[in-house]
């Protein structure tokens, strides 16, 4: 039996119902008769609240509660939402204040949610917030990565939430100190929004002894433990469910207020309430991604050989500690620090700062993307300053194919990679060679045209191990329960798919099930590009199972020994007897012979080691000099993913991603003014990416099967964005360089880049 499906370019099936609008999202399944709920939330960034009154909101028309954080005490219920905190790096531990799940006392950022209104109708829920008397007494907004300010949290006096480090400062400042040439580089990584199609959503039901929560996340169990915490429910009395999610990308992979307030009450009516944000309010209360500012440096030898490497970054956690705010930017980050660069001596400090803005969480990446960014763009400034041609540095410090398995200087265990020849393979996609005449016949004309390289590497995230289980139904149907959870990456194709290349089932007789912590005991969700990899894990265990329950059943009935029966990945074969059933043909016997116990398989399996996708994107933009518009003209990926289950969904991913990272590096940019008040708070300010933004994108898989799962895979569900950011970024430095640009940082707006062009030439003379 083959350990995996190779490289089958099938499109998917869920397509069908989701272009012919039969999705079903949350708000398409809510009860019938569900109350509508509404958030009231904070209209300034830093205040105390003098008062909070909701008696004429409880009495208007259709209002059958007001929730506020007193209520939901009075209940017994503990407010304080869940966060991760790290050590400092004098090993105490981060700071660790209060959120809670409703305004206490004190709001801290424009959005925070104050009390939860439900009504019969979403407008009357809207008519009873207007009612709701709200007195505060401002203090000083914060909106800096600074030390000092007005102390947001007692717990943070100087508003630094962390102070982390990981490596060995010593040897590196001393490297540094022996250094033939050292380069360094501020590097800016604005923040941005998820913008997810589908808004966070939920509704709730509450039958008197048991919780059903439905909304639209990133995985089910982490949600039903922290219900079950919080309401002090025993797990079993706690049901959480997701069906079609329009959109993840990170944002939803954690707890928010609203679950908690609109699940309360539920319990307290006894009815069911729904509650879905609007576009505003996403943007004002959707965690953000990125956010931080860098100072990265090179030591290099006289032969160019990076020997050390050095980051001091600066990070905004948002006015509270999201639930994994804290190890994006400092343990996340770290596990790609060096790239794919053999460095050794390496320190990296990082300071996270709360600031009265809205939290900052994991988005498409969740650290990678910025460790990329940053290391990447301080290369090309070292090659510029060495006169050094970029690809030729990177070159001349790759970790070398015969290294593997390599471990970084951050610990991680590189398992395999061969970073020459893919970079050797897109300087031929990409046309490298004929890029000389691009920008010489661009320059005639008045125009700039520019080259970015970027190298990238991530470190697959999540739980290593995973569940599946496998039932055989009576219409002859198979039913594959998985522990992950798509967002809309196509999880139903590829899961099917899969099982059927492992069993010879048609993939058109499987249903994958997924998101109801009631059908399915435990699971990891979705992020990190960790579905296909360990979801095919577990269905490999589960099918290993399958097999040898159905040889033992066979063995049985024709009186040989266990170890006889074989099976060829479609059928098995019995010494004596000429029968070749498959699969369904010995569910189906041993279905008629009573034995139902045969009839559902489940399995738990852990991957070996973590896979490392890597790969090289190369961008080429042209700027008019005359406005400041940047087009992205030309790109090309080509990605070592391993072992391809389904090339055709991988391009998918590697598209999507190159999108979110050229929109974040062309238009995307959260924009908050003097007071904390968001400036960027509908798609008339927050510009998203265009389809006449993305140009065609060359894909080019070289796999490089990975060593640390039986299936060679490395995951690709981050990698597009992971390096796409530097790979524009660096084309817009490269174009603008001869101008006179020496600093660029994204967005890479009209009006910022003609800003920097006037500056350069202001500099210039």
């Amino acid at each position: 039996m083959e350990k995996f499906g190779k490289g089958q370019p099938v499109r998917r099936v869920e397509d069908v119902r989701f272009l012919t609008g039969q999705g079903r999202y949350v708000e398409d399944i809510a009860p019938e008769g569900a109350l509508h709920a509404l958030v009231f939330r904070s209209p300034v960034a830093h205040a105390r609240i003098v008062a909070l009154d909701v008696a004429a909101a409880r009495a208007a028309p259709g209002v059958h509660l007001v929730l506020t954080l007193a209520d939901m005490e009075a209940a017994g219920i503990d407010v304080a939402m869940a966060a991760t905190v790290i050590d400092n790096r004098d090993g105490t531990r981060g700071a660790a204040p209060e959120r809670p799940m409703l305004a206490r006392d004190r709001v801290r950022f424009v959005g925070e949610p104050v009390a939860m209104i439900v009504a019969e109708t979403p407008a009357q829920a809207r008519d009873a917030i207007e009612l709701i008397e709200f007195e505060t007494d401002d203090l000083p907004v914060k909106t800096d990565l600074f030390p000092g300010g007005t102390a947001i949290h007692a717990e943070a006096p100087d508003n630094r939430a962390f102070d982390w480090a990981l490596g060995d400062e010593a040897a590196t400042g001393a490297a540094f100190q022996a250094a033939a040439r050292t380069v360094a580089l501020d590097v800016v990584d604005n923040r941005v929004l998820a913008s997810a199609m589908e808004p966070r959503a939920c509704f709730a039901q509450w039958d008197g002894a048991r919780l059903h929560l439905c909304y639209g996340g990133q995985g089910v169990w982490g949600l039903k433990a922290q219900l079950a915490a919080k309401f002090a429910l025993d797990p079993g009395a706690v049901r959480v469910s997701t069906p079609d999610v329009g959109g993840g990308f990170g944002m939803k992979a954690m707890a928010y207020p609203e679950y908690f307030a609109v699940a309360q009450a539920a319990r307290v009516l006894g009815r069911p309430v729904r509650w879905v944000a609007e576009r505003g309010e996403s943007m004002l209360s959707d965690n953000a991604g990125r956010d931080l500012v860098t100072r990265a440096e090179l030591a290099l030898d006289a032969d160019h050989r990076i020997t050390a490497y050095r980051v001091h970054s600066r990070c905004n956690l948002g006015a509270y500690n999201s639930q994994f705010g804290q190890p994006i930017q400092t343990l996340l980050f770290s596990r790609v620090l060096a790239g794919v660069y053999d460095v050794q001596t390496t320190f990296m400090r990082v300071e996270g700062f709360y600031t009265n803005t809205t939290q900052v969480d994991a988005y498409r990446g969740a650290g990678r993307p910025e460790a990329i960014y940053v290391l990447e763009r301080v290369l090309d400034r070292a090659a510029r300053e060495l006169g050094l041609d970029p690809w030729e540095l990177r070159r001349r410090n790759f970790i070398a194919p015969g290294a593997f398995p390599y471990r970084s200087a951050t610990g991680e265990t590189y398992d395999s990679g061969d970073f020459p020849r893919l970079l050797d393979r897109v300087a031929a996609t990409s046309d490298a060679s004929g890029f000389a005449d691009r920008r010489a016949a661009d320059a005639s004309n008045g125009l700039l045209r520019g080259q970015g390289l970027c190298y990238y590497i991530e470190s697959i995230l999540g739980d290593p191990s995973e569940n599946a289980a496998v039932e055989f139904n009576e219409d002859g149907t198979v039913n594959l329960l998985v522990g992950t959870q798509s967002n809309g990456q196509g999880h139903e194709t590829v899961f099917a798919r899969f099982l059927a290349d492992q069993t010879g089932i048609p993939a058109g007789r499987i249903a994958v099930v997924q998101g109801d912590s009631d059908r399915i005991a435990r699971g990891g969700g979705t992020g990190g590009s960790r579905s296909v990899t360990v979801q095919g894990n577990a269905t490999l265990a589960a099918v290993e199972t399958i097999v040898a329950a159905f040889g033992a059943y066979l063995a049985q009935k024709a009186g040989v020994d266990p170890a006889d029966p074989s099976f060829d990945g479609e059928t098995f074969r019995v010494p004596g007897s000429n029968l070749a059933p498959t699969l369904l043909e010995v569910a189906e016997m041993a279905r008629a012979d009573g034995r139902t116990d045969l009839l559902r398989h489940e399995a738990r399996a852990k991957l070996p080691g973590r896979s490392y996708p890597n790969g090289a994107h190369v961008a080429e933009v042209v700027i008019d000099p005359d406005t400041g518009a940047v087009s992205v003209e030309r790109y090309s990926v080509v990605d070592d993913f391993g072992n391809l289950v389904n090339p055709l969904l991988a391009e998918g991913q590697v598209h999507g991603g190159v999108a979110q990272g050229i929109g974040q590096a062309l238009c995307e940019h959260v924009v908050h003014d003097g007071d904390g008040q968001l400036l960027s708070g509908s798609f008339m300010d927050y510009a998203l990416p265009r389809a006449s933004d993305i140009p065609m994108i060359g894909f080019t898989p070289v796999p490089v099967p990975s060593t640390a799962n039986p299936m060679g895979m490395k995951g690709c569900g981050e990698a597009g964005t992971v390096g796409a950011l530097a790979a524009v970024a660096n084309a817009v430095q490269d174009a603008l360089w001869h101008s006179g640009v020496r600093q660029a940082d994204m967005p890479f707006t009209p009006s910022r880049v003609w800003e920097m062009l006037r500056n350069g030439a202001e500099a210039a003379s």
